[in-house]
C-alpha cells in the first residue's frame, strides 16, 4: 500500500474547532511539519476537509 506525505502550510489559528481537531488527528502541530500516512479513503477525506491548510508533498 502506498503512502502519502502531508505538510501543513497555513496556520490553524482562525480555523473552526473541527478543522483544528482534524489537523491534530493527522498529527500536524506546527507550520511546515510533514507527516506520512497510508494512502486510504479515510486520510484522503481528512485532507479534503482541511485542504486550504495543508498540501500533499510528492
Amino acid at each position: 500500500m502506498s503512502t502519502i506525505k502531508i505538510q501543513q502550510v497555513r496556520s490553524q489559528i482562525k480555523s473552526p474547532k473541527t478543522q483544528k481537531l482534524t489537523l491534530q488527528a493527522l498529527g500536524l502541530k506546527k507550520l511546515n511539519q510533514t507527516v506520512e500516512h497510508k494512502d486510504n479513503p479515510q486520510i484522503r477525506g481528512m485532507v479534503e476537509k482541511v485542504k486550504h491548510l495543508v498540501r500533499i508533498v510528492e
